[in-house]
């Protein structure tokens, strides 16, 4: 029963990517009237007109390919009855040559029933990752935003990159379940240049299936995406929802494009003042407070694999991924794949994304901790989530596309040296997820493209503000990032809403003063007071 249920439940939670979206008129930004030239980006209206005349071809949508990950069927019609199309858009690969060459970036879109005194325009969803098919996504969460789709047409895409839109693969499927099944931390000297020259390997093959796309794979380019996409989807303002690597994108747009800014509601945000390392320190501690949450949980049962304490816990999980870097677990895995001490390690992290995992994660570690006859299975099919492999053994683009996206955002490069000075800290952090974490700061170090800088410039002056929403218990973007990205967007860019709750995201927790609060704004225009609580 628990099988079955785990793979209908993923099918759908799984698309939420693992820390881990004729114009009216009205002036422009600073930034968007620079004269064009050869140094730097040209403004969206002063791209060619065979990009701003643009009027996609919009027609049923079929069922996501394995590049956006298999959600089994085409995308149903939303509760009002409204159903789901598709299109694609050209955009520059480079904004500093807008009559060069381009991709095409897949859209989907379910038009609002309301009459034009009631249309807003259009809210374009960004699911975050980065790497997360918008595609595969929004239709999968369509009815969590009936009521959004009452005045407005709910619009989502994929990334330049990601899924449909260049959608990047580095490996194929048989390559990637070897490489995401090699143990995250090594033990000696040679196992750490070995983790180097599998990185530097999986480097090498991302700019071989990326080619002259891989440099131009960042944020800044997929906000001017964006705001090409606002042009052509005829509104003058974007108007937007952005969750996880969502909000730092939102963030960036609102710095690029500040007098375009609609009402954009920033949820799960990520901290914009980190850098790689203070990133993944900090996610250490959050899936290190979100897994003493699930333990603590889980003690109060009788029969819980982890005993009757967050301490006692922690040893046993630790003795577990230990005993499974020389002895994996068999599964029932149709390839024969065993549970790995990576594969389990993903599969407890992506468990802590959600509460609505954490019987999966009880169930799956009663099997794979069982005195007699251990299964890994449950744990190996959440970790499979986790890493974007579909039921047919090929893989999404999620985490290929997350590792080209960041190392081209951030110029940080580590050495094995910076990792040993980090991991006291990391294990400090989270003696179960630090070291991994810790290891994790090598992905971008011979990266063959220079990454843009240390941090994403969030500042602007928009007139708009900006709706930001923390949650206390989320593992992937702890909540001092909201706090932190409010400082950076700017003094009175932005309000704060607190959820007091577990899991990353709050607005689909299904908390109806977190979704009554955020569709007054984005409906009505309403502002909640700063420094709501939600519980």
């Amino acid at each position: 029963m628990y099988r079955a249920r785990l793979t209908a439940v993923l099918s759908v939670l799984a698309l939420l990517p693992a820390a881990g979206c004729t114009a009216g008129g009205g002036p422009e930004t600073v930034a968007e009237t620079e004269s064009p030239s050869a140094s730097g980006p040209v403004a969206t209206d002063q791209l060619p007109e065979e990009l701003t005349g643009q009027q996609p071809d919009w027609s049923a949508c079929p069922a996501p390919d394995s590049e956006q990950g298999d959600t089994g069927g085409s995308p149903s019609p939303l509760p009002d009855g409204a159903t789901w199309e598709c299109a694609t858009m050209k955009a520059p690969v480079d904004y500093s040559d807008p009559g060069g060459d381009t991709l095409d970036l897949a859209l989907i879109r379910a038009r609002s029933t309301a009459g034009d005194d009631e249309r807003i325009g259009s809210l374009l969803f960004n699911f975050g990752g980065p790497g997360g098919s918008g595609v595969a996504t929004l239709p999968a969460f369509g009815s969590d935003y009936t009521e959004l789709a009452g005045r407005y047409d709910l619009v989502s895409f994929d990334p330049r990159g990601v899924g449909a839109s260049d959608g990047l693969v580095c490996l194929n499927g048989t390559q990637l379940d070897s490489y995401f099944a090699e143990n995250l931390v090594p033990t000696d000297e040679a196992g750490e240049q070995d983790h180097l020259t599998r990185l530097r390997s999986f480097a090498a093959a991302c700019e071989s299936a990326a080619g002259p796309l891989l440099p131009h794979l960042t944020t800044v380019n997929t906000a001017r995406d964006m705001d090409l996409m606002r042009h052509v989807l005829g509104d003058d303002k974007l108007h937007y929802f952005g969750i996880s690597y969502g909000t730092q994108l939102g963030g960036v747009y609102a710095h690029l494009f500040p007098q375009r800014v609609g009402r954009a509601a920033l949820d799960a945000v990520v901290d914009p003042t980190a850098d790689a390392r203070q990133g993944a320190l900090a996610q250490a501690e959050g899936f290190q407070q979100a897994l003493t949450a699930y333990m603590e949980s889980c003690a109060q049962s009788e029969d819980c694999p982890l005993g009757g304490s967050p301490e006692e816990g922690e040893r046993k999980l630790n003795d577990f991924l230990d005993g499974l870097r020389s002895t994996p677990l068999p599964t029932q895995d149709p390839d024969g794949r065993p549970l790995t001490e990576s594969l389990a390690w993903s599969g407890i992290a992506q468990s802590l994304y959600s509460e609505d995992f954490w019987p999966f994660l009880t169930q799956g570690l009663e099997e794979a901790m069982a005195e007699e006859d251990p299964d890994g299975t449950i744990l190996l099919t959440l970790g499979d989530s986790m890493n974007g492999r579909n039921p047919d053994g090929t893989y999404s683009t999620l985490q290929s596309s997350l590792v080209a996206i960041n190392c081209a955002d951030t110029d940080q490069r580590y050495e094995i040296a910076d990792v040993h000075n980090a991991l006291p800290e990391f294990t400090d952090a989270s003696p179960v997820f630090g070291p991994g974490m810790a290891w994790s700061l090598l992905s971008c170090t011979d990266w063959p493209v220079t990454g843009a800088q240390a941090h994403p410039d969030v500042s602007t002056t928009t007139d708009a503000t900006i709706l930001l929403i923390g949650t206390t218990g989320d593992p992937a973007t702890p909540y001092a990032g909201t706090t932190n990205m409010r400082e950076a967007l700017g003094e009175d860019k932005a309000v704060e809403l607190t959820y007091e709750g577990e899991g990353h995201g709050a607005y689909n927790s299904g908390n109806s003063c977190v979704q009554d609060t955020v569709n007054a704004y984005l409906l009505d225009g309403k502002v909640p007071e700063d420094g709501k609580t939600c519980s």
